[in-house]
């Protein structure tokens, strides 16, 4: 049986959810782990920005970047008016297991 690699658009908070970070991976578990610890240098680690709060799959890698493109152009309100439709209480999501 064929499996089907998955990729991820996602969006983090802070937890005053004041701050907004926009990113694209395909092992979104691991990545939001690496934001948690503080492995990436900068505005991230800086802010505390590592509470997954919304995200989107993807089949392509292409899709889930220009989809991280699209909602980094969009102001915040947009991106609010995103996160409520599917977290209206902005509670911290799980990241699936995607380890394939």
């Amino acid at each position: 049986m064929k499996t089907t690699k998955l990729y991820f658009t996602y969006m983090l908070s802070n937890y005053s959810n004041k701050l907004l970070y926009v990113g694209s991976s395909s092992n979104l578990s691991q990545r939001v782990h690496r934001h948690k610890i503080g492995y990436f240098e900068g505005h991230t680690k800086k802010y505390n920005i590592n509470r997954l709060i919304y995200f989107e799959t993807y089949t392509s890698i292409d899709e889930a970047i220009k989809r991280e493109q699209q909602i980094k152009s969009y102001n915040r309100s947009k991106k609010n008016k995103l996160i409520n439709k599917v977290n209206p209480q902005w509670r911290e999501l799980e990241a699936p297991l995607n380890n394939f």
